[in-house]
């Protein structure tokens, strides 16, 4: 899903997202009022200072980018929680 991502201890996470989605990831982020900036380099960097924001920085990113049977297996996953 990801083509890599690395944690730094400063609570900012760099991850490599395609051209074609890390715009509109980026956006969907800040209307979820999560800190995020796009880099030139195809990386996008988010602030992340909680569980929950990081839970809806994989949410998004899995909706944007996991495959059709990563979002149904995601959403069983939910179902039987």
């Amino acid at each position: 899903m990801l083509q890599s991502c690395s944690f730094q201890a400063s609570g900012e996470h760099i991850v490599q997202i395609p051209v074609s989605d890390r715009r509109q990831i980026c956006h969907r982020l800040q209307e979820l009022m999560i800190n995020c900036w796009c880099h030139p380099d195809g990386s996008l960097r988010v602030q992340v200072n909680s569980c929950l924001t990081a839970i809806l920085v994989r949410s998004t990113v899995l909706q944007f980018m996991g495959s059709r049977q990563e979002l149904i297996d995601w959403l069983e996953k939910c179902w039987q929680v």
